[in-house]
């Protein structure tokens, strides 16, 4: 069983930026397409960006435009680089496959808010 573990989160004021960090063990992120997801208070989980293993994307139209996702096959990690941040991308933001094959992580909270 994979191991996935986010990090790279925190407080921001709107407008702001963060970069996103998934580290992944053996090799999920290689062989699989990837995705970052994140669950707001009281709201169902959501696929915010994924990339397939030939590094198409595809972003939900919330996003776009200001989050790029990418990845390290050497490194077996998973980038989310969050750019003009707004209050509702307030949520804890997760990693994982695409479908969705692994336990989920502990994910990192983002917290945008002046």
């Amino acid at each position: 069983q994979g191991e996935l573990v986010e990090s790279g989160g925190g407080l921001v004021q709107p407008g702001g930026s963060l970069r996103l960090s998934c580290a992944a063990s053996g090799s999920i992120v290689s062989l699989n397409a990837m995705g970052w997801y994140r669950q707001a208070p009281g709201k169902q989980r959501e696929l915010v960006a994924s990339m397939s293993t030939g590094s198409s994307t595809n972003y939900a139209d919330s996003v776009k435009g200001r989050f790029t996702i990418s990845r390290d096959n050497a490194k077996n990690t998973v980038s989310l680089q969050m750019n003009s941040l707004k209050p509702e991308d307030t949520a804890v933001y997760y990693c994982n496959t695409r479908p969705i094959r692994y336990d989920w992580g502990q994910g990192t909270q983002v917290t945008v808010s002046s």
